[in-house]
């Protein structure tokens, strides 16, 4: 409780040094970008090798890209039945299937599980939502995107290969086979720190919590799918097959998170129904500090 009281104190700064104007409006950008090449590296290399792999760790690799066909086919079909424009049912198929499992989830998933369910969290963003950004995010924006940027098998795996964490991760898988002195954690960990105060600083920099007349059904809808419908099904599922214990735990809380901060930069750098990405994005953080809680309880009582 006392971390989780701590990240809303986070997030209640960046919202406040925002409204006083102390900082440049660039801020939340730059606090991303040193969590991006500094604290989630440090945080990879640091958890990762600890990490004992097996075929409950692959589960947790696949949920992600369960999610996302699931999350993209019901996004399609509400948008025939209620006939949404082009540009919400691109908004939506972007930021829907893609979870914030970094920069919220990383920070969520350390303060309810603690430090020993981190890389479980760390293989779900990588392996599942960062991957997914990559290669279906890709797709998206090429498919619906004004510029119509094609999109090519050597410009996904490049931003694959030149994204930090995930070049961290391949260190980290090949450092979980040999013995690492305690010097290289010691370096590692106030690093990897600045990742919580960091990230949730820049959210509660970035929040914008406007939404235009109109979007209601579609705000509804997809926060719904990404928040609720598609960590139940997950839920369900490994009810189904008596799955249970903190991978699988942390999984469903993972899949809990609401919309991506990256996916919706994305989406509203291409002016695909801006004002509803970002205040998906905004609004799902604000009501994931009711549903994770929430969550997490029903989870440790089932």
């Amino acid at each position: 409780m006392e971390n989780f009281i701590l990240t809303i104190s986070l997030l209640a700064i960046g919202m406040l040094l925002k409204r006083v104007q102390i900082f440049p409006k660039n801020t939340s950008q730059t606090l991303n970008l040193f969590v991006i090449y500094v604290s989630l590296p440090a945080l990879v290399l640091m958890k990762v090798p600890e990490l004992k792999f097996s075929q409950e760790v692959l589960i947790v690799a696949i949920v992600p890209w369960i999610l996302l066909i699931f999350s993209a086919g019901i996004i399609i079909i509400a948008a025939k039945i209620f006939n949404w424009s082009r540009d919400i049912l691109a908004a939506l198929l972007l930021i829907v299937p893609l979870g914030n499992t970094s920069f919220l989830g990383i920070p969520m998933v350390q303060s309810f599980f603690g430090e020993q369910a981190v890389p479980y969290a760390l293989i779900y963003d990588q392996l599942g939502s960062f991957l997914a950004l990559a290669v279906y995010g890709s797709l998206i924006l090429a498919l619906f995107s004004q510029e119509k940027n094609k999109v090519t098998i050597k410009s996904v795996l490049m931003k694959i290969i030149t994204f930090p964490p995930f070049i961290s991760l391949i260190f980290a898988l090949m450092f979980s086979y040999i013995t690492l002195p305690q010097s290289y954690f010691d370096f590692l960990s106030p690093l990897a720190a600045t990742l919580v105060p960091v990230v949730m600083i820049a959210v509660g920099f970035q929040l914008n919590l406007k939404l235009e007349s109109g979007q209601l059904q579609p705000f509804i809808i997809g926060l719904s799918v990404k928040m609720l419908i598609a960590p139940a099904l997950i839920f369900l599922l490994f009810l189904l097959f008596g799955l249970d214990g903190m991978i699988y735990r942390v999984t469903v809380f993972e899949a809990a998170m609401p919309p991506m901060i990256s996916a919706g930069a994305l989406a509203i750098m291409v002016n695909l129904a801006p004002k509803l990405t970002a205040a998906m994005i905004a609004y799902g953080i604000v009501f994931s500090f009711v549903t994770l809680p929430i969550l997490f309880y029903i989870l440790n009582i089932i």
